[in-house]
């Protein structure tokens, strides 16, 4: 009987163990089938200046679907055997909530702004999103689940879909790209006058609301004054200390493409 009983135990482990499998790999099928769908909307859908063909992408959206459904499904919470590195999983959630933004201002009808409190509300704390299985929102994802991972060159890789967010980069995050480009894109927005303007007959310098907004995740101690020290080592022609830190007025308006 005691033989029986190690038989069925040892049965039952394996059955076990092949089904976690053989649901791993259905999982990183999804994920990695829906990852070339995302790099054609952006391929397709998104211009040298990070701008979004809202309109046309609206008649077609076949391939943000299948991102944003692979996303539902598959995350580095649900599925951790799949995000195995720091990089993989910062990949994921840049992809991830870009694309989630994206196809939210689709489905709030492709507004033409987001500059009151309610709309913002509206979009980033009341539309419900789905991560690897689990209700949220996108002011939450930020917030509480990429922000403590703590890097904060992803402010300039997500994009909320409006004119003073970083530019949307064409290409999907990977593992592999992952350094590379989002030092490329903290580069850029740090030497951009949009987000950084420097004036030195006032000897003042105007930073992206972005940097008010997160403060903390770029300075030892929250306060503006520090910023320079983490914005210079990005920039070529670097900022003097004793200049003043103010902030520039954010621009909520939709980054559509021109007609």
């Amino acid at each position: 009987m005691k033989k029986i009983l190690v038989c069925f135990s040892l049965a039952f482990t394996c059955l076990l163990l092949s089904f976690h499998t053989f649901a791993q790999n259905a999982a990183s099928n999804v994920y990695t089938k829906a990852l070339p769908q995302w790099q054609a909307v952006l391929d397709n859908y998104v211009d040298d200046k990070g701008r979004t063909d809202f309109i046309s992408l609206a008649d077609n959206m076949s391939g943000l679907n299948a991102i944003v459904e692979a996303i539902g499904q598959v995350s580095p919470d649900s599925h951790p055997d799949l995000f195995p590195t720091r990089e993989a999983v910062l990949s994921y959630h840049i992809n991830a909530y870009n694309a989630l933004a994206m196809h939210g201002v689709i489905d709030r009808g492709i507004p033409k702004n987001f500059s009151s409190l309610f709309k913002r509300a509206s979009f980033f704390r009341f539309r419900e999103v789905v991560i690897g299985g689990k209700k949220t929102n996108l002011y939450h994802y930020e917030n509480n689940v990429i922000r403590p991972i703590d890097d904060a060159r992803t402010h300039f890789a997500l994009n909320c879909m409006v004119r003073d967010c970083p530019r949307l980069y064409r290409q999907a995050y990977t593992p592999e790209n992952y350094e590379q480009t989002i030092t490329q894109a903290s580069i850029e927005f740090l030497n951009s006058a949009q987000h950084v303007k420097v004036d030195d007959k006032k000897e003042v310098v105007y930073v992206s609301g972005i940097m008010k907004f997160y403060t903390k995740d770029f300075t030892p101690n929250g306060k503006a004054q520090e910023l320079t020290a983490y914005i210079n080592p990005f920039r070529e022609s670097k900022i003097p200390d004793a200049y003043k830190v103010k902030y520039l007025k954010y621009d909520w308006t939709v980054n559509q493409q021109p007609k």
